[in-house]
């Protein structure tokens, strides 16, 4: 069943910030759901918007969670790309895993592949702030090793590989990957690559488009100091620009080199020239983290059938008890495709073939 937020418990918390005092109860309005890790709710007669997490994608506790989240919108400002934070509901047994009050983004979903351009403006506004000192940087995660911690990430999410029911041909594929993964870890471990403020999950159905024409990114809570490559490649992938039922389209090569394109033209000459060697690498080894996602995602939600969510031991929960039906449909589908033999065929043609791709 689709969650039922508790509005009357956010609106109870939402009237203690300063500002807010007067806001009427029947002004806290549902926002249809969109993702699987938060539910957000519109405040009528204000320019606020309300993000309730579901779980924490990191396995954080509640109060490490919005932490985290709060410090993402924070860094993330300057960019003049994100949406300003207004304030945090901390958790609370009314609202257990809290809420941030952030700005409410009035723009448009992306129409791809035109707004891939606005996208790269994005990303090299954020990517170009400046780097805080190493001691400034906590709560937010420093991935300077971002193959190898990529890497862990995957053989996580691989170890059910053999739960997940996959066509041999897409096993076979996605194992070639592995070992290609785990060679190009060991070769370039020594070799350093730029490292930026960056967004994570850079799917374009996590943007949105004002009247301006500036395309802002709306969903935050996953930013890391780490490797600019990889937030490219999430960007523009298949497994990505597929994802958002909205914003949905499958790039052809071309339009992906004009994304890549007009984002290195935005760059310092020395960034862009440390970055361009990392580009497809780290796009097949994004790629592959988001496809072992899906081999996870495909063995945790059949797990999460067989248990009582409210006995899970984590705030990482891929039941679809608290998820919209069509949602989970909609995901399940988009899972399916992914893991398809010949979608794999067809994006691994990218770095394989001979029309891969050119930067």
């Amino acid at each position: 069943m689709a969650r039922l937020v508790d509005l009357s418990a956010l609106h109870r918390a939402l009237v203690r910030l300063p500002g807010y005092e007067s806001v009427p109860r029947q002004a806290l309005a549902a926002l249809p759901e969109k993702g699987l890790a938060h539910d957000h709710v519109q405040i009528a007669g204000t320019k606020a918007l309300l993000r309730v997490p579901r779980q924490s994608q990191f396995a954080f506790s509640a109060r490490d969670n919005l932490a985290y989240q709060k410090a993402c919108f924070e860094r993330c400002q300057p960019s003049g790309h994100t949406p300003a934070l207004l304030g945090v509901l901390e958790p609370s047994d009314e609202v257990p895993m809290g809420a941030l009050l952030v700005e409410h983004i009035g723009g448009v979903v992306l129409s791809l592949p035109g707004d891939m351009a606005g996208i790269a403006a994005c990303l090299a506004a954020i990517h170009t702030l400046p780097l805080p000192l190493e001691a400034d940087r906590p709560p937010l995660q420093e991935h300077r090793e971002a193959v190898s911690g990529t890497l862990a990430i995957i053989e996580r999410q691989t170890l059910g590989l053999a739960q997940a029911a996959l066509d041999k041909e897409a096993a076979d594929q996605i194992a070639e990957e592995l070992v290609w993964a785990r060679g190009f870890a060991a070769e370039s471990a020594q070799r350093p690559q730029p490292l930026a403020l960056v967004l994570s999950d850079t799917h374009p159905g996590n943007y949105l488009r004002k009247p301006s024409g500036r395309v802002v990114c709306v969903d935050l809570e996953k930013a890391v100091y780490g490797a600019p490559a990889i937030d490219l490649a999430h960007a523009s992938l298949h497994t990505s620009t597929t994802w958002d039922l909205d914003a949905a389209a499958s790039l052809s090569r071309t339009e992906i080199e004009a994304f890549y394109a007009a984002y290195l033209d935005l760059l310092p000459p020395a960034m862009r020239d440390a970055l361009m060697p990392w580009l497809l690498p780290l796009r097949r080894l994004t790629w592959l983290r988001s496809v072992t996602w899906c081999v996870h995602y495909r063995v945790e939600s059949a797990r999460a059938r067989l248990r009582d969510k409210h006995q899970a031991v984590s705030t990482e929960d891929w039941s679809s008890e608290d998820v919209d039906a069509a949602l989970t449909a909609h995901v399940e589908g988009r899972v399916a495709d992914y893991l398809n033999p010949a979608t794999i065929a067809a994006i691994r043609a990218e770095w394989l073939g001979p029309a891969r791709l050119s930067f």
